[in-house]
């Protein structure tokens, strides 16, 4: 299943869930698609602002950088959990290209909790749940461990029943 018809949407700050997308892409061969904040932030002001943004649930302006979304078969998306919440440039991608979205899997990368809180909100913007949705904690993307190694092998199984014609091949 390396040559799926599957794209990686990743947003990342500290670069943890960017990480986490790259293992992907490098291990299934999937293309990754990349959003950036379009007034970059850095230091303790400028994360205290997107966490800001994502506990009042605003979608600032971004820029997307890769393929088309509604090329694809599915479309998984990676984001860092804020306080509970979806980080808010992936908040911003899902409100601009709902109607380009098809099947979409979720991907939360954590410090130690919260990924419910964004899964539900991810189900809510989608106006769907996704097909399949996991959290992976941050020193686990960095460890690269046996465990979290396995799980991104066995991702496409995981996404297969939303595709059709990847279950077809298997």
């Amino acid at each position: 299943m390396d040559n799926t018809h599957a794209l990686l949407v990743c947003y990342s700050y500290s670069g943890h869930s960017r990480r986490l997308a790259r293992q992907l892409a490098k291990m299934h061969g999937w293309p990754l698609g990349e959003i950036q904040l379009q007034e970059p932030r850095s230091g303790w002001m400028g994360y205290g602002q997107c966490l800001l943004d994502s506990l009042l649930h605003r979608c600032p302006a971004i820029r997307y950088h890769g393929p088309a979304p509604n090329e694809f078969d599915i479309t998984v998306l990676v984001s860092p959990v804020w306080a509970g919440r979806l980080a808010s440039p992936m908040r911003s991608f899902m409100t601009q290209y709902l109607d380009k979205l098809g099947p979409t899997a979720v991907l939360e990368v954590m410090g130690g909790s919260g990924a419910a809180g964004a899964i539900g909100e991810a189900n809510a913007l989608l106006r769907r749940p996704p097909v399949f949705s996991t959290a992976f904690l941050q020193h686990e993307v960095q460890a690269q461990g046996p465990e979290h190694l396995a799980r991104l092998r066995d991702l496409p199984q995981s996404l297969a029943p939303a595709v059709p014609s990847w279950a077809a091949a298997a």
